[in-house]
């Protein structure tokens, strides 16, 4: 659902637009006088935008990304587990 609405319309029916915009990829854009104002959206879908403007604000961690993603080097999830010291 992607959906703008007024403040006075938001205050009307708050707790029913949460029980709407919780569904992942759901956003709810808020206006006052006209204006968009802020947008309300899952906590999942949040964490992630910050998780995703934190790696593209790590320069060194996006370009060994962009190079493991040239790589033509693939590995096994058992040499993942053992380079990352997971244990089944």
């Amino acid at each position: 659902m992607k959906k703008t609405l007024s403040a006075t319309d938001v205050r009307k029916n708050f707790f029913q637009l949460i029980k709407t915009t919780e569904r992942p990829g759901s956003t709810l854009t808020i206006t006052v006088e006209g204006e968009a104002k802020i947008v309300m959206m899952p906590v999942e879908d949040f964490e992630g935008w910050q998780e995703t403007l934190e790696i593209m604000s790590d320069k060194k961690l996006l370009k060994n990304i962009q190079a493991a993603l040239k790589s033509k080097k693939r590995y096994s999830e058992a040499e993942i587990k053992k380079e990352l010291n997971f244990e089944d």
